[in-house]
């Protein structure tokens, strides 16, 4: 009896993360819909006369001041600094998720995405390095080519439909997260926005020193950590480093667990389902009856003080993130004017670098470092997927378009230069999608269910 009862809680848990998982991959390839969409409006924007005021939208000032305290920016800035913290943040609460009960939870689960994004990583860093490498001004663009947008790349893979193995969904959005990881550390430890402040560094770590502790403690009230968040995120901005990374830091520290009485949890809720049950009349509506009223409201606290606190903020804040925040960053970066003259002289270094370290290196990098774990034995492949259909994500996988030009804007101060990197982002993350979904395709045999 109790094997059984093991079996079935097993299912259930398997159930459970399947239709999140589920819910995530149809969010972001419909998010990924949603970036093409105001990509377009911005380069047309960019190019179109008659459009320039969205383009000067951007520059204009916003800001608050309480007294002394003034913070001021502009709105590109606090798209780029604001709003993308939150980005971050729910990129932080994503990869904790993963690490705690996901695809990252376990060394078996985790090895084969944690060595393809390594592989996807390091090749398209040194490929573009080797282009870049006697160029003071462009070496910095390092980290330009080692980011996947997970959002276009499930968006593309799901144009496929169940002609793609689940197992090969899996994988790509396992190594995606990771990829975004390593992005993280490359973007905090490489591209400070301005001279490092020790004092500000003190304060952030303080902040971040007492949430871990309010952790500890058990205390899961949402606003203390909004609150606490809202200070970090002006710490870690003042200090030098990028203020994105605040949004990771909160999630490090955000509650993952709650802590329940399994059966007592259960009996109690089972009472109350069987009391709703008895105190029910056909000819009343449940709005009519005070009982039943009660009965939910007792339900819906005890399941609310369950939900784990880093699950709310993610379930709240992802589809702000997918349908909102992403689509503004796009519009207020993706403009670049397409100017034939900057070619005039042949194609640049930095063009090169990010163009074959995206299209060549990142496929290169994954499917080697994953054929070496599996033949070293430190990784495993599903029996389901192929090594041709491990090759088709690596293409995807130089889809770079949000985290490339967020790195993009860091690692150059130029303009010009700028633009050249925008500009070879986007035309190499469309030939990546073409290729990559040409590839899948011809790769993967139509699959009769997911």
């Amino acid at each position: 009896m109790a094997t059984d009862r093991e079996q079935s809680l097993k299912k259930l848990r398997m159930y459970e993360i399947r239709n999140i998982f589920n819910t995530f991959f149809h969010n972001e390839s419909t998010g990924g819909i949603v970036l093409v969409i105001c990509t377009i409006i911005a380069l047309i924007a960019a190019n179109v006369d008659s459009m320039t005021g969205l383009e000067t939208l951007w520059t204009r000032e916003m800001g608050i001041s309480v007294g002394n305290f003034s913070l001021h920016m502009s709105l590109m800035e606090w798209v780029n600094d604001g709003l993308m913290a939150i980005f971050f943040f729910v990129v932080g609460l994503e990869i904790k998720r993963e690490l705690l009960v996901g695809e990252l939870s376990s060394f078996r689960h985790a090895s084969l995405p944690v060595f393809a994004a390594i592989g996807g990583m390091l090749a398209p860093a040194l490929i573009y390095f080797a282009f870049n490498a006697e160029n003071p001004v462009t070496q910095k663009g390092w980290g330009i080519p080692m980011a996947t947008d997970i959002a276009f790349a499930i968006g593309i893979m799901s144009l496929l439909g169940k002609r793609v193995p689940m197992a090969l969904k899996v994988l790509l959005t396992a190594l995606a997260i990771v990829d975004d990881l390593g992005a993280i550390i490359v973007l905090a430890l490489f591209y400070p926005s301005h001279e490092l402040q020790a004092v500000f560094l003190l304060y952030a770590a303080a902040v971040v020193a007492g949430l871990a502790l309010l952790n500890f403690l058990n205390i899961r009230n949402k606003y203390v950590y909004i609150i606490a968040g809202v200070f970090l995120w002006y710490f870690v901005y003042m200090s030098g480093v990028h203020a994105t990374i605040a949004g990771v830091l909160l999630a490090a520290v955000t509650p993952a667990r709650s802590v329940i009485n399994e059966l007592r949890f259960g009996t109690k809720l089972q009472y109350l389902i069987d009391k709703f049950k008895m105190s029910s009349n056909a000819e009343v509506e449940v709005i009519a009856n005070p009982e039943q009223q009660h009965i939910i409201h007792t339900m819906h606290s005890m399941v609310n003080k369950a939900d784990p606190l880093m699950h709310k903020f993610e379930s709240t804040l992802h589809p702000w993130v997918t349908f909102f925040i992403m689509p503004v960053f796009a519009l207020a970066n993706a403009g670049v004017v397409f100017d034939s003259s900057i070619f005039s002289a042949g194609i640049p270094d930095i063009s090169s670098g990010i163009f074959f370290g995206l299209l060549l290196g990142k496929p290169l990098g994954i499917f080697a470092f994953s054929w070496l774990a599996v033949k070293a034995g430190l990784a495993k492949k599903p029996e389901s997927i192929k090594w041709m259909q491990i090759l088709g994500i690596g293409l995807l996988g130089g889809i770079g378009f949000t985290m490339s030009i967020f790195i993009n804007n860091l690692a150059f101060s130029e303009a010009s230069i700028t633009d050249i990197g925008k500009m070879t982002i986007l035309v190499t993350s469309l030939c990546a999608a073409v290729i990559g979904l040409t590839f899948l395709y011809l790769s993967c045999r139509k699959q009769n269910k997911l």
